[in-house]
């Protein structure tokens, strides 16, 4: 099936997020207005306008009442998502490199990055009735990070810890009650550029520029399974309904012009999640793919590169009917 592209932003894509029903896309990039689309016919809803910077990161609660987003300029902002306005403006002294509410909405972590003389730092704010009075407010939390700079995140169970992927390629879970790393493992070797839970959140993926992704339990760190490609991973993420995982990647930004598209294999790949064996690519991108994201009924995936489109591709029937032989 011919898949959507949407096209509105001018500069590459940084990440996309669906809300809880899927029915909207979110997006940011490098060009300083996050948007938010139609997932069904890729309708461009409206922008959000307000930042001076690359836009770094982006996440939606899950009411679709409140939008969260980190960028260059150095500061986190919360937008009213129904009427496109900033609730809060919140400066940092670095730019902010990954932003996540909560599972319950009623907090929301974000991080900065370790930057002029300034050290990386992980903040937990309570955002249950975020006014303009959180600009001045202190966080519930403040974590200094002394090793290497946060690049992913993610909430893990109950609110209560915080899984974060690191530079250097280690994953550390911190407990938020005694404000603490419980536990790290190191089993990449370089940057950890995106992880995302599993629908049940028992499991999460991780994507590295060690050319690998790996599935994890999201309470032990325990490495489950591991999936191999030729070029950097930029996003993965695990289909709701079955048990694959996608991912997508390719080569260095910077040595795009000296490659074509199938030398530089921009597409986004598909693993059997229990088999770690590769089944299905799809094409599309002019460039390397820098986020991912499935629809949460499982049914499409939206793909975010740095030629500035975002794609929808919704799965033909016989995507579902092949089963591993």
């Amino acid at each position: 099936m011919k898949p959507l592209v949407l096209q509105g932003h001018e500069r590459s894509i940084t990440q996309i997020k669906y809300n809880r029903e899927g029915d909207l896309l979110f997006s940011c990039s490098k060009d300083q207005k996050p948007n938010v689309w139609f997932s069904l016919n890729g309708e461009r809803l409206g922008t959000f306008n307000g930042h001076q910077g690359a836009v770094w990161c982006i996440d939606v609660d899950w009411t679709t009442t409140k939008l969260m987003t980190g960028s260059g300029d150095m500061s986190t902002r919360l937008w009213d998502v129904e009427r496109g306005t900033t609730i809060a403006t919140i400066p940092c002294k670095s730019s902010v490199r990954t932003c996540n509410f909560s599972y319950s909405g009623n907090q929301a972590a974000y991080s900065t990055d370790k930057a002029m003389g300034h050290h990386c730092e992980l903040f937990i704010i309570d955002v249950r009735n975020p006014d303009e009075g959180l600009e001045s407010a202190n966080a519930i939390l403040r974590i200094p990070i002394q090793n290497s700079k946060i690049t992913s995140m993610l909430w893990g169970s109950l609110d209560e810890t915080i899984i974060t992927g690191h530079e250097d390629g280690q994953i550390t879970i911190w407990d938020l009650r005694m404000g603490k790393e419980v536990n790290s493992v190191n089993d990449h070797s370089m940057v950890i550029n995106d992880m995302q839970m599993s629908k049940d959140c028992t499991m999460f993926v991780s994507a590295s520029k060690d050319t690998t992704s790996k599935l994890f339990d999201s309470e032990s760190l325990m490495c489950l399974k591991t999936y191999k490609t030729e070029r950097h991973v930029n996003s993965a993420a695990i289909s709701p309904i079955m048990d694959h995982v996608a991912l997508g990647g390719g080569q260095d930004a910077m040595e795009v012009t000296t490659t074509s598209a199938r030398a530089g294999k921009f597409d986004a790949r598909f693993f059997y999640l229990i088999y770690e064996e590769e089944f299905a690519r799809v094409k599309g991108h002019f460039g390397p793919i820098n986020s991912l994201a499935f629809h949460p009924d499982g049914k499409s995936f939206a793909t975010g590169g740095e030629d500035g489109f975002v794609r929808v591709q919704v799965f033909d029937s016989s995507y579902f009917d092949y089963s591993f032989d």
